[in-house]
């Protein structure tokens, strides 16, 4: 089988997430931030209407952080039952891999905190960290 994914940056390494949780990627925008809340939650943001919670994927993978700049984009993805903004670096592509390229992670890296990586891609010039967005690690 084939799966398609939306391929982003984070920290000069490649991530994939599967294209059926992402709603839309948009440019970075305002962001309004919240009290009391998680370090790596950045605050809400109106979508279209809708208020959003925005997470940054570099402080919650923990992460050197970085300023924004032209290319950091929000990917709004459904995790269960709701949507959420993650901001990345920038997205490069959408790409078609086939399943037996989807390695599973090495037994040393599998631990509580990595329940959300789902696999490695491994093509021939670059791997691809594969997530799992729904998984309670990423919240």
């Amino acid at each position: 089988m084939e799966q398609q994914l939306v391929i982003f940056e984070l920290a000069n390494e490649f991530y994939g997430i599967n294209i059926a949780v992402v709603e839309s990627i948009i440019k970075m925008q305002a962001i309004t931030q919240l009290p009391q809340t998680p370090v790596y939650v950045k605050g809400v943001t109106n979508l279209r209407g809708s208020v959003l919670p925005v997470i940054d994927l570099r402080i919650r993978f923990a992460l050197e952080t970085k300023e924004d700049t032209r290319q950091t984009r929000i990917i709004i993805v459904t995790m269960g039952s709701i949507k959420v903004g993650v901001v990345v670096d920038g997205v490069s592509e959408v790409l078609r891999v086939s399943d037996e390229l989807i390695e599973p992670l090495p037994p040393m890296v599998n631990s509580v905190n990595s329940v959300f990586l789902k696999g490695i891609v491994r093509l021939e010039n670059r791997l691809i960290i594969l997530l799992e967005l729904g998984k309670g690690g990423i919240r």
